[in-house]
């Protein structure tokens, strides 16, 4: 596969991520709502509780699904088939011992922990069955997950998208039936599952049908090759941790320093900033395994190149959203909120969080998911750690001081910044071989210029458009127009022409000229 297949793969990977997120979000929201005024409260707050549990399972992931992807991005190159179905078996049945066991403990444990969560007496027998079922459920997801991990070590990300898509489509239409139809909460809940496992099944047909060599079976399973995975994943592992750390730690910082009101007012302020990070990080994941690949080829200059342009390209998506989120920040949260009156204190948090998912958009996003499939796995635990453990201390400290929410953020942004700019970018910067400055002119400057029309006409609207003449009118008429004009801005500016012909060709099926990216912006000047 040539440098230019894998570019190509990127950005149909990159549309199908941003497909199956827009679905995620409207099934959910559809999804949250039929629920909510259907099930009974106690039972809505069930679910509730499972479903959050199914986002910390990732916690016992161990790092062996980010190390599936790598090894079958490695191996497919070499063709070492024998290999791969060693590390795969032995990813496999591990993960099937960690869901027997998890299994095993929550059904053991299971009236004791009906107990700890005050079910009344009258559900106990059908909560107790479903929690049985769910974590049984998550259980399976761990050796099932490895499936669509093995398509996107294939750079087949867009099909298992597709078909994560397909599945979510169903299990909205057949919720909504089963809610009409009066089904009960346990046969609910078996539906919901059902329709989030059945997507990895599918994925376990494609990625085998693709490498028809490799077996997976359990007299394949090694503890050498685990010892050897694990040298990587562990790695892995830390630095997904840290993540966590870096995510959730602020809520708990609040609820043990102040109270669960000042948690409340954090999660207000954090919503337009999560969503931001989830229509930015799209094109992002879909670097790893095409970085992977092309390490393993020895192609390293290619892997310094899609370092370069994956940062450019990140910078011209995520700035001009940035500049959107920013100025129509409080529409959004009564927009996402429902509330009628925004607290200040709530839109300081929401601008702080806006702008630590965005620098963490430029500095980490693309660097982040390069380096650790190209060997840099250990210096990225350890700034992973670094970065962690001074966002938990600073956001203490601060808050501790100044009693406020607002400073729990600010605490989570300065180490961000300070090993986001000075550590990661000069590194980046180092590795493409040029000057740090180039670099933020090269992915930076374009971006900024074309946005400066929008902060103008983003910046005076309110002036014609009060918020009295209408929510929707006041902040999706200026962003509409102001969106166009950035988009005209980027396209005439910001991209050569071989890249437009390119984006057409992807559009209307004709064969670009060239690939997508080109070497360097138009408005870059020649390297000193």
């Amino acid at each position: 596969m040539t440098y230019t297949d894998v570019q190509h793969r990127i950005w149909s990977n990159a549309l199908s991520n941003y497909l199956r997120t827009a679905v995620g979000i409207v099934v959910g929201l559809v999804t949250f709502r039929l629920l909510y005024q259907s099930l009974p409260k106690e039972a809505f707050g069930f679910w509730s509780l499972l479903w959050s549990v199914f986002g910390y399972g990732i916690l016992l992931d161990f790092g062996f699904g980010f190390a599936a992807q790598k090894r079958v991005a490695e191996l497919s190159v070499s063709k070492d088939w024998t290999q791969l179905s060693q590390v795969l078996s032995t990813i496999l049945f591990f993960y099937l011992g960690v869901a027997l066991l998890l299994a095993g403990v929550v059904t053991l444990g299971s009236h004791q922990l009906i107990q700890l969560f005050d079910v009344s007496p009258v559900n106990h027998d059908e909560f107790r069955i479903a929690m049985i079922v769910f974590f049984a459920a998550i259980g399976l997801a761990f050796p099932l997950g490895i499936f669509p991990e093995i398509l996107r070590g294939q750079q087949r990300i867009s099909l298992a998208n597709n078909i994560i898509t397909i599945a979510m489509l169903l299990r909205l239409g057949v919720i909504a039936w089963a809610v009409y139809s009066g089904w009960s909460f346990l046969n609910i809940m078996i539906t919901a599952l059902f329709f989030a496992l059945m997507p990895d099944l599918i994925c376990a047909a494609f990625a085998l049908k693709k490498m028809p060599e490799v077996r997976l079976r359990p007299r394949f399973f090694s503890r050498n090759v685990m010892r050897e995975t694990m040298a990587f994943s562990l790695f892995a592992y830390i630095s997904t941790a840290t993540n966590i750390v870096l995510g959730k730690t602020d809520q708990l910082v609040l609820g043990a320093t102040l109270s669960i009101s000042a948690v409340a007012l954090y999660q207000a302020g954090a919503k337009v900033a999560e969503v931001f990070a989830q229509f930015t990080k799209q094109l992002q994941d879909t670097l790893s395994p095409a970085a992977a690949h092309l390490h393993a080829s020895g192609d390293y200059a290619s892997v310094r190149d899609l370092l370069r342009r994956g940062t450019r390209w990140s910078a011209l998506i995520a700035t001009p959203l940035y500049v959107f989120c920013a100025f129509e920040l409080e529409q959004l949260l009564h927009l996402l909120t429902g509330d009628t009156h925004i607290e200040q204190e709530t839109i300081l948090v929401a601008q702080v969080l806006l702008f630590w998912f965005y620098t963490t958009t430029l500095t980490h996003s693309v660097s982040k998911r390069i380096y650790m499939m190209t060997g840099h796995e250990r210096r990225l635990m350890w700034l992973g750690i670094g970065e962690a453990v001074a966002n938990l201390a600073l956001s203490i400290m601060l808050v501790l001081i100044f009693r406020s929410v607002v400073s729990v953020a600010i605490g989570s942004l300065i180490p961000t910044l300070f090993f986001g700019w000075f550590k990661l970018w000069p590194w980046m910067a180092r590795d493409i071989g040029i000057h740090p400055m180039r670099l933020l002119r090269e992915t930076l400057l374009a971006p900024v210029l074309c946005s400066l029309p929008a902060v103008l006409i983003l910046g005076i609207a309110p002036h014609f458009l009060p918020l009295q003449g209408g929510l929707l009118l006041s902040t999706f008429l200026p962003g509409g127009l102001a969106a166009t004009v950035t988009v005209w801005a980027l396209w005439q500016a910001a991209l050569k022409s071989e890249e437009r012909s390119a984006i057409r060709g992807r559009f209307f099926k004709s064969k670009p000229t060239e690939p997508l990216a080109s070497e360097e912006p138009s408005y870059v000047a020649a390297a000193p």
